[in-house]
């Protein structure tokens, strides 16, 4: 049970009262807080502890429900782009009142259907939960050895690469020429550090750094002709672009395994296509 209730994240509360419009629940300190009749079953009972996540309905009152959004107060997620207003854009992070972003806290104009990546945090003039785009992520330290594992989110597209959050609060940098994959803004993955910067920046690989596992790239190449019928229209001359869309390697390396594969008898090179023998 807590000892007071908290905007934003999730609260252990206990049900105090059964009303008109729903349960009122209270922490330690007695304050209370409505868990509209939406969100009751039948099995809560008075006296019981319950799970609820606090936001503030559209009176800017607390208020509790038993939903989990995309993500708590001062999470960096990405959500998607809902509604446009000229004070602002609503995002949807799982619940029924959408998230705003404010004019003032969007580094670029919005648009519907756009997947953007704010963090959320508590507004101080309304008490409301917002999202902004304009945060501030930690400098990382030298204990980030290479070939680290790291959970990364995709924010922002640069001319270098895209810019990457680092397991939730630091920054990090993919760059182009290393990417040979389709990634989008809002996107989440497993990657490795490469290098952390004296400024704290981090460098990000999508594969291990180091000599690759050629018996992998060679059995990625076999399982996609397979699941495409054992034969694909791609021989040494194909575009690298083709080359990362379909099977996420560079062309070099397309060329080298290639080479492998036929020398071992795996594989058939004709004019214009590859096939599994």
């Amino acid at each position: 049970m807590e000892k007071y209730i908290t905007l934003g994240v999730l609260n252990t509360l206990v049900i105090d009262r059964i009303t008109e419009p729903g349960i009122f629940l209270m922490s330690e300190d007695d304050e209370s807080v409505l868990l509209p009749n939406a969100y009751i079953t039948d099995d809560m009972q008075i006296g019981e502890e319950i799970e609820v996540f606090i936001h503030t309905d559209s009176e800017d009152r607390l208020v509790a429900t038993t939903l989990k959004p995309y993500g708590m107060v001062n999470d960096i997620v990405a959500l998607e782009v809902v509604d446009l207003m000229q004070f602002g854009a609503f995002c949807d992070m799982g619940l029924p009142k959408d998230l705003l972003v404010p004019k003032n806290k969007q580094k670029s104009t919005f648009s519907v259907g756009q997947t953007r990546v704010v963090k959320i945090i508590e507004d101080e003039n309304t008490g409301r939960l917002i999202g902004t785009e304009k945060y501030v992520l930690d400098p990382a330290d030298k204990v980030f050895l290479k070939n680290a594992e790291v959970e990364i989110m995709v924010y922002a597209k640069s001319p270098l690469g895209y810019k990457v959050v680092v397991n939730k609060k630091h920054e990090g940098m993919i760059f182009h020429t290393e990417i040979f994959e389709n990634i989008e803004i809002g996107d989440s993955k497993r990657a490795y550090v490469k290098y952390v910067r004296d400024d704290g920046k981090m460098d990000i690989s999508l594969q291990k750094i180091g000599k690759k596992n050629d018996n992998d790239i060679e059995q990625k190449i076999i399982d996609i002709l397979v699941e495409n019928g054992g034969e694909l229209g791609f021989t040494y001359k194909s575009d690298a672009e083709d080359i990362k869309d379909v099977f996420g390697i560079s062309k070099k390396s397309f060329k080298s395994t290639l080479t492998k594969l036929i020398e071992n008898k795996k594989i058939i090179l004709g004019t214009r296509t590859i096939k599994v023998i």
